[in-house]
C-alpha cells in the first residue's frame, strides 16, 4: 500500500502502471479563494437630507487575530462618491486598483474640457451598477470577490444615494445600510433614527453623524473584530467630500458589562 498522501486514491503503479502527470497542469490544479483570511468587518451608512454619512473601522483581522490596525476601508472615488469595503482585504485592494484605473480614464482630459468632465463624471448610481456587474461576472465564473460594498454619494440628480452590492452581485438600496456584524447590531439603531425616506428629508447632517458615531461605539463594544479607530466620510450637495480617516471613539463606558451574564454557572 502507498502510504504517501500524494498517492491516496490513485491506482497502484505496480498493477496499472505509473500515473500520467501530463493530464495535470505543470503547477497543479487551479484553485480559487474558498475562505478569506484577512478581512474587514462592518461598514455602516445613513442618508440625510443633503447627502450620506458612511463609516468603517480601520481594523483588518487575520482570522480571529486583530492583526492590522491601520487599514483604511473607505475610498473616495470622486467628488460625488465614497465606497466602503467589508470582507476580504486582498479583493478590496484588487477592486481599488480597478477603480483607480476607471477614475483615471473617466477624468482624463485637458483644462478646456474640465468643466465638461465634471458634469459627466460617474455618479453614485453609475458606480453601483458598474460594481454590481463586476461582482456578478466574477461570481458567474465561480471566482467571486469576497466583499460586501456600500456605495454612498449623490446620483445624477444630486439626490442622496445609498446602495449595497455583495459577492454574489446582489444589490439593495435603503435609507440605512450596514455590512458584517453591523447588519445585526447597528441596523436597529439606524432604523430607529431613520425608519423610511420620509424621515431622510428632515434628517440633518449633524444628527446623521451622531447616529453613525453611536453605532461605531456599539460595534466596538460588541464585535470582537472591531476597533476604536475608524474612518468617517460625508458626501453632501455643494460641498467637497469630507473624509476623516483617524477618528477615535470618545466617551466610552464599559459600565454595562457588569450586567452581562455569560454561559456556565452563575454566582450572582
Amino acid at each position: 500500500m502507498n502510504h504517501f498522501p500524494h498517492g491516496w486514491g490513485r491506482p497502484r503503479d505496480d498493477i496499472y502502471g505509473p500515473y500520467n502527470h501530463a493530464y495535470l497542469q505543470p503547477d497543479g490544479s487551479k484553485q480559487h479563494t474558498q475562505s478569506p483570511i484577512v478581512t474587514g468587518t462592518s461598514v455602516i451608512a445613513v442618508k440625510f437630507k443633503d447627502g450620506v454619512v458612511i463609516a468603517a473601522d480601520n481594523l483588518a483581522s487575520y482570522g480571529s487575530l486583530a492583526r492590522f490596525t491601520d487599514v483604511k476601508r473607505l475610498r473616495r472615488f470622486n467628488s460625488r462618491v465614497v465606497l466602503g469595503f467589508g470582507g476580504d482585504v486582498s479583493d478590496m485592494q484588487h477592486l481599488d486598483r480597478m477603480l483607480s484605473s476607471l477614475s483615471i480614464r473617466e477624468g482624463y482630459g485637458d483644462t478646456a474640457a474640465a468643466v465638461e468632465n465634471a458634469a459627466r463624471e460617474l455618479h453614485a448610481r453609475n458606480l453601483h451598477t458598474y460594481l454590481a456587474k463586476v461582482l456578478y461576472r466574477r461570481r458567474s465564473e465561480f471566482n467571486p470577490l469576497w466583499n460586501a460594498i456600500l456605495v454612498a454619494g449623490l446620483d445624477g440628480e444630486d439626490q442622496p444615494f445609498l446602495a449595497s452590492v455583495d459577492l454574489l452581485g446582489t444589490t439593495f438600496s435603503a435609507p440605512t445600510l450596514a455590512t458584517g456584524f453591523g447588519a445585526h447590531l447597528a441596523q436597529p439603531i439606524l432604523r430607529r433614527a431613520v425608519p423610511d425616506d420620509a424621515v431622510v428629508a428632515e434628517m440633518t447632517r449633524e444628527k446623521a453623524e451622531e447616529v453613525v458615531r453611536e453605532c461605531m461605539k456599539v460595534l466596538f463594544y460588541r464585535d470582537a473584530r472591531s476597533l476604536d479607530n475608524y474612518s468617517i466620510a460625508v458626501v453632501a450637495k455643494d460641498a467637497e467630500v469630507q473624509l476623516r480617516e483617524n477618528e477615535k471613539l470618545e466617551q466610552q463606558s464599559w459600565a454595562f458589562a457588569e450586567g452581562i451574564k455569560g454561559y456556565g454557572t452563575q454566582t450572582v
